[in-house]
């Protein structure tokens, strides 16, 4: 499978872009922290976007390009099949985190390496912008957890207060940022 990686510009991303892109996920346990221990429990949903979500979506990519930061996409046969965020803004006490702010593959491109080499590309990126960790507002799926766990992430430190805010049952995730160069 002949997949290729290249920096995305503002241009790029509009709806089109997204409409081939398949964001499905069926989830039927998620993490939830209580009494500071963390528990798999069953809550089942499905994850599906929709038109405007899409187009939402590009306009949140289109300002992480104009505040500096950096956006990555997989491409197959010319279609969009994953894609990587992470802003410039450093935050944490002692200026050490960057926010991966998006990281999703396209259902049936999941399992194939995709993500792994997308988050590479978000771990070069804090590297660039001066940070030493990336950080993660990640969703709780039991896949979502597993995915970021086997790339090294553990709970933050700090907890960006922002995030939590937002997404009240994401969890807040860290990475130490290393790039091997391939």
């Amino acid at each position: 499978m002949d997949i290729k990686y290249m920096e995305l510009k503002e241009a790029s991303l509009t709806y089109d872009l997204f409409v081939p892109f398949h964001r499905h996920q069926e989830v039927k346990k998620c993490w939830r922290k209580e009494d500071n221990n963390w528990i798999l429990k069953e809550i089942a949903f499905i994850e599906e976007w929709n038109k405007e979500e899409k187009e939402y979506l590009a306009e949140c990519l289109k300002n992480t390009i104009k505040t500096d930061g950096k956006v990555c996409g997989s491409f197959y046969n010319g279609e969009l099949i994953g894609f990587v965020s992470v802003e410039k803004e450093m935050f944490g006490s002692k200026k050490q985190y960057v926010e991966l702010t998006s990281l999703h593959i396209s259902e049936e491109y999941r399992g194939k390496g995709v993500g792994k080499q997308l988050f590479q590309m978000a771990q070069k990126y804090c590297l660039e912008f001066g940070a030493s960790k990336l950080y993660i507002s990640a969703h709780s799926s039991q896949e979502t957890q597993a995915f970021y766990k086997a790339m090294g992430c553990v709970e933050a430190e700090e907890y960006n207060m922002a995030a939590v805010e937002k997404e009240p049952c994401d969890c807040q995730l860290e990475c130490l940022a290393k790039f091997d160069g391939n």
